[in-house]
């Protein structure tokens, strides 16, 4: 498997990805709710990342993590597991970057998110009956093909 150890992020780490992201992604707005203040008891910030180019708040970890690859992992190109917004997450951020992605589903993925992916420019491949038999298929093809494995 082509991927590095995993390790708990400190809160420099945090400010750090919150660095590298910030030329491409703008700040999440807070929006307040009063009735969901008065009903919880708590004054209530909805941060909307539905705002962000996908739809969802985990294009920051797609656009962080592949703004870090050296340019041999970029020449290879990336390749993931996804049934979804991950998968959308590493198209986006990789059409940004100009690295090739593989996103591999299972079968019965949502066709609307598997054409999302497409579109954003990944080669989406369907593999197995549920996630996990998509990711072994992605650990399978990172180890033979040299292809820097992102988890979702």
């Amino acid at each position: 498997m082509n991927s590095p150890d995993l390790k708990e992020p400190a809160f420099s780490d945090v400010l750090d990805a919150r660095d590298r992201i910030s030329p491409w992604l703008s700040p999440t707005a807070l929006r307040s709710y009063p009735r969901l203040s008065n009903l919880s008891g708590i004054d209530l910030l909805v941060k909307q990342e539905n705002h962000q180019p996908i739809g969802a708040f985990k294009v920051r970890g797609g656009v962080n993590l592949l703004s870090c690859l050296d340019e041999e992992d970029r020449k290879r190109g990336v390749i993931s597991a996804s049934t979804g917004n991950h998968g959308q997450s590493i198209a986006w951020a990789a059409k940004l970057f100009g690295v090739r992605a593989i996103i591999t589903v299972p079968q019965g993925a949502n066709p609307a998110k598997v054409d999302s992916m497409r579109a954003l420019g990944a080669e989406v491949l369907f593999h197995g009956k549920d996630f996990d038999e998509a990711r072994g298929e992605v650990e399978r093809r990172s180890a033979e093909e040299g292809l820097r494995y992102i988890h979702s």
